[in-house]
């Protein structure tokens, strides 16, 4: 008996560990689960039935109304489990286009900006060889 006290003090009976986890872990209940437990607690009639068919389920008092209440509004759709955290934002049909054009829109930028340079560099190799350029106000008239 004395070795079994000792597996007890040290939490490892049956391969139960007894340590408490530095963060808790948030239980969660299905939908099949919550309508079975739901059941069964619309069956209790007797006093102390409720109270022990929590204390046998480790749930609340409060779990049983919200359940309720879910089960009201709509059935399966309420007990459903629900995705936590910020909904998604619904997405602009014109966004794809946007995005499309705003980088053709850089593209061409790009493309000027090489050509600007490209002209640059003629008109100062020009003047450094000496050859008049024409103006394209001189070519119209020509």
């Amino acid at each position: 008996m004395t070795d079994r006290l000792r597996e007890s003090d040290q939490g490892t009976t049956g391969g139960f560990n007894a340590e408490v986890s530095e963060r808790p872990v948030r239980r969660r209940f299905d939908a099949a689960y919550k309508l079975r437990i739901l059941e069964e607690a619309d069956r209790c009639v007797q006093p102390g039935q409720l109270g022990h068919l929590l204390r046998r389920e480790g749930l609340y008092s409060s779990h049983l109304s919200s359940w309720r209440q879910q089960r009201e509004q709509g059935i399966l759709s309420a007990l459903t489990s629900k995705r936590r955290g910020r909904k998604a934002k619904p997405k602009n049909p014109l966004a794809d286009e946007l995005a499309r054009l705003e980088r053709e829109n850089q593209r061409l930028r790009n493309q000027l900006r090489q050509a600007e340079l490209v002209i640059d560099v003629q008109k100062k190799v020009s003047e450094m060889l000496d050859i008049p350029l024409k103006n394209r106000d001189d070519e119209e008239t020509d």
